[in-house]
């Protein structure tokens, strides 16, 4: 018999449905960076990760517009990240996400 391959689920900040991981885009919060003594020089930044293999901390959102526009409004991705968000940011990532489409 054949092994079913496990397929990775994950869970849409926007709806908060699990879906596969394929299915969903992945919304990164890069490293900070820091200096010798361990001190925070200039924070992560956040970005579209279409690739998923970004290093940094990962949230995932479906491939839609209204999910990302909800995961704004209710800033889940500010939770999931334990920090602000500027609008820029929110604005580029709305802006990637409709070019992907």
């Amino acid at each position: 018999m054949a092994k079913l391959k496990k397929i990775p689920m994950r869970k849409c900040t926007g709806c908060g449905e699990m879906k596969p991981k394929q299915k969903l885009v992945r919304v990164v919060k890069a490293p900070d960076v820091k200096n010798e003594s361990g001190e925070v020089v200039a924070k992560g930044e956040i970005s579209l990760d279409l690739s998923g293999k970004k290093p940094g901390r990962g949230a995932y959102v479906c491939a839609d517009l209204n999910c990302l526009n909800k995961a704004i409004k209710a800033k889940r991705l500010e939770r999931a990240f334990s920090t602000s968000i500027p609008d820029e940011i929110y604005q580029k990532l709305t802006e990637e996400m409709q070019k992907s489409e």
